[in-house]
């Protein structure tokens, strides 16, 4: 999961310092963006490009309810999910900062019941290693049975412990939200006050950012907020459930607007302050950007790129020989994405609200095109077809499932199917007998369930009552007539591994 046209607002603050913006901005965005979203069937955007201190465009496009038809503005709040992260990471850098830790203290000096699944591990990660992404997990590990779930964030660190490695701790890169989670939650420890409330005093409000909420909850009661939308396994746009990312909060709990964002954008790209005051010192900004792992080191034939890395939530690039910051943030039915240029005092922030889509990223590759020399090549054509194949052939192969549904008898009796399986990271999920079918509740998660419908050769097909989730075909593992497990899956943007569930 990743993934109508009505004009809004435009906001310009005064011509750029010394130069006038680019023909792309200047004269083609809006027909780009209106192209763009009738392409990848986005209801709405929201966009702030910030240049030399001041806003040259903030607009919003579509709709942010394909009900109502209420239109997206520079207002209209946005679920920016990871893009929380690099709040997080300057909250402990300027914690350290202040002298009330270190970035290299072990975890468990704050928190000594803290486990990793390796024991040396354990000892030895601090919380440079969990905002860095490099204990050794496998990218999203453990996210299916943390988001959207009943589980304490008490609960998700303790739960770590059974995150298996698939890599090498402190070698090999994992993106991994439980992480940030367990850092943000020493915020507590050393200053006594929750993570967002030290994040919102200390960073988020002195920016200016008034309108941005810390948590998600009560995010449907806004009068401006957008409503989450996905094409995903269906082809057509949904509306999803909002996400309640409370529990893993320090790694995308934020919902904000282009107008807060072009405040966090001021603040990146004059050394941490904002309409002349010093809000962060510029220390702190640096030690978020400083890269702390290797994503990628080999030429990107598409774009003018060598080198990646991940700082402190922030991820770093070369770009046509410019440094480049930026991170994207994916909930569900909205992604996003927030980037600076700090040699060339630019900013960019988009929101969109839908989640089935690249059109975020190739405006983002356009703006930076446009201000940065890079020939012009048009991003959303070029990203458009492998995502046109990609989505046929998901929906191909699930149409090719609802072929095989005939009513054929599954091989053992229904009762044999039903009852109460456990997977050590999950817990519990309960499987019952629905007339037509079977039906699993995943007991960690309050409304998430799934139907299973028998097809043939001893795979049913699994669809969740939320379409975020997906739609597959699973098996049951059964010896001499008895069910010992069944292997299910979810959205490779929840968690990419299946679960095996054993029946108890």
């Amino acid at each position: 999961m990743k993934k109508i046209i009505a004009f809004c607002s435009l906001l310009t603050l005064g011509s750029t310092a010394g130069a006038q913006a680019p023909a792309f901005v200047s004269d083609s965005f809006d027909r780009y963006v209106q192209q763009g979203l009738k392409d990848w069937d986005i209801p709405g955007l929201a966009v702030v490009i910030v240049k030399d201190g001041r806003v040259v465009l903030q607009k919003g496009y579509g709709v942010r309810n394909i009900e109502t038809r209420q239109p997206v503005d520079a207002q209209t709040l946005f679920m920016i999910a990871s893009n929380t992260k690099l709040f997080t990471g300057t909250a402990l850098a300027l914690l350290e900062q202040r002298g009330k830790l270190r970035i290299d203290d072990p975890v468990s000096k704050y928190f000594p019941d803290y486990r990793l699944y390796d024991p040396i591990s354990a000892q030895l990660v601090t919380f440079r290693d969990l905002l860095a992404h490099r204990i050794g997990t496998k990218t999203f590990q453990g996210d299916f049975t943390f988001w959207n779930s009943k589980l304490s964030r008490e609960e998700v660190i303790r739960r770590m412990r059974l995150l298996k490695p698939s890599g090498q701790f402190r070698q090999d890169y994992g993106y991994c939200n439980s992480c940030f989670l367990t850092a943000g939650e020493v915020v507590p420890r050393v200053t006594g006050r929750s993570w967002e409330d030290f994040v919102r005093d200390s960073i988020v409000l002195p920016a200016g950012m008034k309108q941005t909420l810390m948590l998600s909850t009560g995010i449907d009661k806004q009068p401006n907020v957008s409503a989450p939308y996905t094409s995903s396994f269906t082809g057509t746009l949904q509306r999803v459930p909002y996400d309640n990312w409370n529990n893993l909060a320090p790694a995308a709990s934020m919902v904000s607007n282009v107008e807060d964002l072009a405040q966090w954008l001021r603040l990146q790209l004059d050394s941490g302050r904002v309409n002349g005051k010093q809000v962060l010192p510029f220390a702190v900004l640096q030690k978020t950007r400083d890269v702390n792992i290797m994503t990628g080191s080999r030429r990107s034939g598409a774009f003018p790129t060598h080198f990646r890395g991940y700082g402190l939530g922030l991820f770093a690039t070369d770009y046509n020989g410019r440094q480049v910051y930026w991170h994207t943030g994916g909930a569900g039915g909205m992604v996003s994405n927030v980037c600076f240029v700090p040699e060339e005092r630019l900013g960019i922030a988009i929101l969109t609200n839908n989640d089935n889509q690249n059109f975020f990223e190739a405006l983002r590759y356009q703006v930076l095109d446009a201000y940065l020399g890079v020939p012009w090549v048009n991003r959303s054509q070029q990203f458009l077809p492998s995502f046109r194949r990609d989505m046929d052939g998901q929906l191909k192969e699930i149409a090719g499932w609802r072929a095989r549904v005939k009513g054929v008898v599954p091989p053992l009796p229904i009762a044999e199917y039903t009852g109460t399986y456990q997977n050590p990271l999950y817990g519990n999920i309960r499987i019952t007998n629905e007339g037509s079918g079977l039906q699993i509740r995943f007991l960690n998660h309050d409304d998430l369930r799934a139907s299973l419908t028998y097809m043939d050769n001893d795979e049913w097909l699994m669809e969740y009552n939320n379409i975020e989730f997906g739609i597959f075909a699973i098996k049951f593992d059964a010896i001499k007539g008895k069910v010992k497990s069944v292997t299910t899956r979810q959205n490779e943007y929840a968690e990419q591994d299946p679960y095996v569930f054993i029946k108890k």
